[in-house]
């Protein structure tokens, strides 16, 4: 069966994704095809165009077009306690109990529409609840076979804010849910936006500064009033509608309330990091993972205990300290986290549920190489066509000649392979650094991505260093973690160990990467690390490049010297320096 998985309309990263007979074969977000970071509000076109095309399959051939909003029922406690929680703004109170499933309906809308523009003639059109769509991308994909407690949080889909349950014989059973204000997503969201970033954007640049700070200056425990059976979102300060928003001086609305103003002074300004906002980071991250660890104990204890498995998906599960605690628990063997786990996956996962329940026996991901690929020959095309008119030259042994060029301290732009799916580069959409330079990563910030000068990097590493620098066997392929560094590797390579003495790490292997691990082990004969300095490339506010050209452009709209394209090596001329 050909089972085609799309999300959109009112969502954010829209992404499209296929399986074949149960077996995943592409998976993109669109945000990579139009150059639209987030791509808000648009819905899978060309992500679904390439998705077709990869797999060899003709728009007459899908089956079933899954997408991740389903109908709530007027009988569901979601829509009613969303009326009552939200009173204070009774239109959208009475909006929820007379005229409930907005987004379901305008999504139903947008898919019928991409099904009839691209001719998906014979595919039935089948929606999933957004939560077991997270529920299934991890689930289905994780590969356990034993019974295996699955978590869900983020934002709010329908109206569900968090997910508790478990997988069993291939079923994902429903164990509780909360529903929106009451969001731990929502109350960090909205504390993102109060620190000057984003929401749905900038919540890793909150826990990127929450290193810095101290957690226990600041008392926030009255964002939110919580046991470790439940919790309810003090929507007094955050997680606003309505009236209750605060406006700046041009009219733009928050998530926040004026009385969030009061009580913790002005909304943050700035690149730099500054007291008191480092603390009020600290504190609102502390208060995400001691909420959500509680939670966790209380409604999958018991599962962990018996099983030890467990995996997650939703926005919040890109949360990487909360992550590394849900490592330390003892009665966790192993974390899987989707590693598209924001609603981009929500494609994956509104497909491989409708797979999984029409008898397909859905194969466990093995890698986030999902995306387009180029060759050698489209590369050459895209730099003759390029207006930059770049000087390039074939390289004999390519990961040698880069690590070389590595080595002697210069960032590197790595464009090579699939695309991956997701919003983490691992190795083939990456601008690359030796971490034993000093000052490296400093330089990417400032003269290549363009973003805060106290932002981390995060290291890729060869399987068999992994468990000496991070201290554990637990599978990271995704960047989905954080862990521990050991004192030797702190100084070994500093540009790429946080402020807390933690590093996101990526584990390659040579099965799943055959030429960046190449490239890791050049580098390593050089420096005496088997360790590489790994950001995406891209430069702040917009999306990971896609294609060749799309490197062309973020190579020279940045100071980049040398750009790798496949067996490619595109050096700047001194008059573009």
């Amino acid at each position: 069966m050909i089972v085609l998985g799309i999300s959109g309309a009112v969502s954010h990263d829209p992404s499209a994704a296929i399986f074949v007979d149960g077996e995943l074969a592409a998976a993109a977000e669109e945000e990579r095809f139009i150059r639209d970071k987030h791509a808000k509000g648009k819905y899978p076109y060309e992500a679904t165009r390439f998705c077709l095309e990869y797999a060899g399959v003709k728009p007459e051939q899908v089956d079933v077009v899954a997408f991740p909003y389903a109908p709530i029922p007027l009988s569901s406690p979601a829509r009613w306690h969303y009326a009552a929680r939200h009173w204070y703004a009774p239109d959208r109170a009475l909006d929820a109990i007379f005229n409930g499933n907005r987004r379901f309906r305008r999504n139903l809308a947008k898919t019928l529409k991409l099904v009839a523009d691209l001719r998906l003639d014979n595919a039935r059109v089948v929606p999933v609840e957004h939560h077991l769509t997270h529920a299934s991308s991890a689930y289905h994909l994780s590969g356990f076979k034993e019974k295996t407690a699955i978590l869900g949080i983020d934002g709010k889909g329908e109206y569900a804010t968090t997910f508790f349950g478990y997988g069993e014989n291939g079923q994902i059973h429903k164990i509780k849910e909360f529903y929106d204000p009451d969001s731990l997503g929502g109350m960090y969201g909205a504390m993102t936006e109060y620190l000057g970033f984003e929401m749905l954007d900038g919540e890793f640049k909150v826990m990127g500064m929450a290193p810095y700070g101290d957690p226990k200056r600041f008392d926030f425990s009255r964002l939110i009033r919580y046991d470790q059976r439940s919790f309810k979102v003090n929507t007094q300060l955050v997680n606003v509608i309505g009236m209750r928003r605060y406006k700046d001086a041009n009219g733009k609305g928050y998530y926040f309330s004026p009385k969030l103003i009061d009580w913790l002074g002005p909304k943050r300004e700035g690149d730099e990091i500054d007291d008191p906002y480092i603390d009020y980071a600290a504190s609102i991250q502390q208060l995400l993972e001691d909420v959500s660890l509680g939670l966790i104990d209380h409604y999958l204890g018991d599962i962990l205990r018996e099983t030890g498995k467990i995996c997650y998906a939703g926005g919040v599960a890109l949360n990487v300290k909360l992550n590394q605690r849900i490592i330390a628990r003892p009665d966790v063997e192993e974390l899987f986290v989707q590693p598209a786990a924001s609603d981009a996956g929500t494609a994956l996962g509104a497909a491989s549920y409708v797979a999984n329940q029409a008898g397909d026996v859905v194969k466990p991901m093995q890698h986030a190489y999902l995306g387009p690929s180029y060759s050698n020959e489209q590369c050459i095309a895209a730099c003759e066509e390029h207006e930059g008119k770049p000087r390039w030259e074939k390289l004999d042994n390519v990961p040698e000649q880069v690590a070389k060029i590595l080595a002697d301290g210069n960032p590197v732009a790595w464009f090579q392979g699939r695309m991956e799916f997701g919003p983490r580069a691992l190795g083939n959409r990456s601008i690359l650094g030796a971490p034993n330079v000093e000052g490296i990563a400093e330089r990417i910030n400032e003269q290549i991505k363009y973003r805060e000068r106290w932002r981390p990097f995060c290291p890729s590493m060869l399987d068999r260093v992994a468990p000496q620098m991070l201290q554990t066997d637990h599978p990271a392929p995704y960047m989905t973690f954080t862990f521990d560094v050991a004192d030797e590797w702190k100084t070994r390579v500093p540009e790429v160990v946080h402020e807390d003495g933690t590093a996101r790490a990526q584990v390659v292997t040579c099965e799943s990467n055959p030429r960046y691990y190449a490239l890791i082990e050049a580098l390593e004969k050089l420096t005496g690390n088997g360790v590489i300095l790994n950001t995406s490339l891209n430069r702040r506010g917009e999306p990971m490049v896609c294609s060749p050209t799309d490197a062309l452009n973020m190579f020279y709209g940045s100071e980049l010297q040398y750009l790798v394209m496949e067996d490619l090596l595109v050096r700047k001329a001194p008059r573009d320096q």
